[in-house]
């Protein structure tokens, strides 16, 4: 049995001390890290447990009898136990490993019966990944993609969302946080809503699980996709929970080892989920990883964190909407930490550029969501995400750096 995890109040520069990357200069500035929507720096808690697995305890899992095979096949368990801890999931055995938030949807995806003309509900803010798997199915099977719009800050009228739902709708596939606008949508009316009509709901929480508590049973979700790296954990993992009888009805998503139970010349028989939907190898030092940032982030005060991000994007959007030049896309009350903007006169590239060479690291481009980018006219945007180890000094900086950009490019 695991240990009770130890929670330390939160102190910014304590946090930061835990994250080596931190005291690199870039450009010969100190580096100021704003891209922490994209992928999140990573503790030292993260590092050390991953160089600690490869140096001496790895195997194989699941499949060895001897120590270093058992070593191994306990320490991943145990990084699915705490991925079901995390959201709240009922059983580690509706936890599956994926490659990212991007396999999970695509598995879930691949393994519906679709016929000519089943419908999917998606919404013009999803990120690509929570796309194209279904373009996928309007391409190969005839499903057909009901497009839910939304206002200028990203919310979602609950009552257009009810009108799509029809008698052919074979999922709502929504984000929880817009990796753009930050807006947060009610997930729990989103499902109340589509179980009403018994349609099922996949939820993106790659955003979500990082700036807000995912409880998927009280959510009443039919499944959940999340990834690692932005939740301060290795590239190359993530996770898919579904409620069991849903994963069980999903058609395999690959083949290969672990996911069978029995092959023969003339038949296949498959293992039961998780195991059937994670075809080979698995990503086992990656998930160690995971299970050491999960540990990592409930050892902080999760509530301080929440209210210093919060007070880091309420920093960011004030300074920057003091300025007639700057345009603000999401502006919903209590969103994450998320903060896109255009500036007058500027590309995006450009202003990304300029603040690099100032030490500030934002991303700047469609951020994978070329509907939304259409539904606010523009073909991209620059975007500062914070994180708990952004500080106040940070945003100042951030702040002036755009201001020196205004002037090299006006």
């Amino acid at each position: 049995m695991n240990a009770p995890l130890i929670k330390r109040p939160f102190d910014v520069a304590r946090v930061r001390e835990d994250f080596p990357i931190l005291a690199r200069r870039v450009n010969d500035r100190p580096l100021v890290y704003l891209d922490n929507a994209a992928s999140a720096q990573k503790p030292e808690a993260v590092i050390e447990a991953m160089a600690a697995a490869m140096r001496g305890s790895y195997a194989n899992v699941h499949r060895g009898l001897h120590t270093l095979a058992n070593e191994t096949t306990t320490a991943f368990e145990a990084a699915r136990d705490a991925v079901a801890r995390f959201i709240n999931a009922p059983t580690p055995e509706t936890i599956v490993f994926t490659k990212g938030g991007t396999q999970a949807i695509n598995i879930v995806a691949a393994g519906l019966a679709i016929q000519p003309g089943d419908e999917i509900v998606v919404s013009v803010m999803e990120h690509h990944s929570n796309i194209v798997p279904w373009h996928f199915l309007r391409e190969h099977k005839g499903a057909v993609l009901k497009w839910l719009d939304i206002d200028d800050d990203g919310r979602i009228d609950l009552d257009a969302l009810d009108a799509l739902i029809g008698p052919r709708t074979k999922m709502v596939a929504l984000t929880h946080m817009s990796n753009v606008l930050g807006v947060e949508t009610p997930a729990a009316d989103i499902v109340r809503i589509a179980h009403a009509k018994g349609v099922p709901v996949m939820l993106d929480g790659c955003q979500a699980a990082v700036h807000r508590r995912v409880d998927v049973q009280a959510l009443d979700v039919d499944f959940y996709a999340f990834t690692g790296h932005k939740l301060y954990g290795p590239t190359g993992i993530g996770a898919l929970y579904g409620k069991p009888e849903r994963l069980a009805a999903l058609a395999p998503f690959e083949g290969g080892g672990e996911m069978i139970d029995i092959v023969e010349r003339e038949r296949v028989l498959y293992n039961d989920p998780p195991h059937r939907f994670e075809a080979g190898t698995p990503p086992i030092i990656e998930a160690i990883g995971l299970k050491a940032a999960i540990d990592w982030y409930e050892s902080q005060d999760r509530a301080a964190i929440d209210a210093h991000e919060g007070a880091l994007r309420d920093r960011a959007m004030d300074a920057l909407r003091a300025l007639n030049w700057i345009k603000l896309h999401g502006q919903a009350a209590d969103k994450g930490a998320i903060v896109a903007f255009s500036a007058e006169g500027a590309h995006p590239h450009d202003l990304a550029q300029i603040l690099d060479k100032q030490g500030v690291a934002i991303r700047a481009g469609h951020h994978c969501t070329q509907p939304l980018m259409q539904r606010l006219g523009v073909t991209a945007t620059a975007r500062a995400s914070f994180a708990g180890y952004n500080t106040m000094e940070e945003v100042d900086v951030f702040i002036e750096a755009l201001h020196k950009a205004r002037k090299l490019l006006s």
